[in-house]
C-alpha cells in the first residue's frame, strides 16, 4: 500500500494545488478588474465611467447597444451636451441630450432640462414627482466617446439570464477541466 498510497497522496496534492492556484487567478483577475474600474472612476471624475444605451431614445445618434464614455468635469453643462443622468427613485441611469439650461443668479447653481433626440417631449415626466429640473448632483456624466453595439452582450445577458448562466457555466468548466 506505500506505493499507491503515495501515488493517491501525490494526486490528491497535486489537486489541491492547482485548485488554489486556480482562485488565486481568479482572485486577481477580478481584483485587476476592480483596480482598473476604480482608476477609471478617479480620471474621469464619473461614478460610473462606462455605461450602455438601453433604448432607443437617442436614436439616430446612438442606438440601443452602444456603450458610452463618460467624463465628469467641473466646466459648466451646455444646452447640447449628451449627459447621463439619475432619477430620485429609478435605479437605471438615463442617457438623453440637454435642451435647456437654466443658471440661478442668487447661488450661481445650474438646472438642466433633458430630452432624448427620438422623443417627442421633455423628461419632465420621467424626473422625480414634482421636479421639473435635474441639478448637477444627478448627473453622471457627459459621454466623451462611445463603441457601437458593443453592450449588446449586456443587454443579451441582462434580458435573457439563461444564457448568462450557461456562459458561466462553460466557463467553470473551462476552469475546472484546464490544467497549468
Amino acid at each position: 500500500m506505500g506505493f499507491v498510497g503515495e501515488t493517491i497522496d501525490s494526486i490528491k496534492s497535486i489537486q489541491i494545488r492547482q485548485l488554489l492556484s486556480q482562485t488565486v487567478s481568479l482572485g486577481m483577475i477580478v481584483t485587476s478588474a476592480l483596480i482598473i474600474w476604480k482608476a477609471l472612476i478617479c480620471i474621469t471624475g464619473s461614478e460610473s465611467p462606462v455605461v450602455v444605451v438601453l433604448s432607443g431614445s437617442m436614436e439616430p445618434g446612438f442606438k440601443r447597444g452602444d456603450i458610452l464614455f463618460l467624463h465628469m468635469s467641473d466646466d459648466p453643462i451646455r444646452a447640447g451636451e449628451i449627459v447621463v443622468f439619475n432619477v430620485d427613485g429609478r435605479e437605471i441611469p438615463i442617457v438623453h441630450r440637454v435642451i435647456k439650461v437654466h443658471e440661478r443668479k442668487d447661488t450661481g447653481e445650474v438646472d438642466v432640462l433633458t430630452k432624448g433626440d427620438n422623443n417627442y417631449g421633455d423628461d419632465r415626466l420621467l424626473y422625480a414627482q414634482g421636479q421639473l429640473w435635474l441639478q448637477r448632483h444627478h448627473i453622471m456624466g457627459r459621454a466623451v466617446g462611445f463603441l457601437p453595439y458593443v453592450g449588446w452582450v449586456t443587454i443579451i445577458m441582462t434580458e435573457k439570464p439563461i444564457i448568462k448562466y450557461i456562459l458561466l457555466g462553460a466557463l467553470g468548466l473551462l476552469v475546472i477541466t484546464s490544467k497549468d
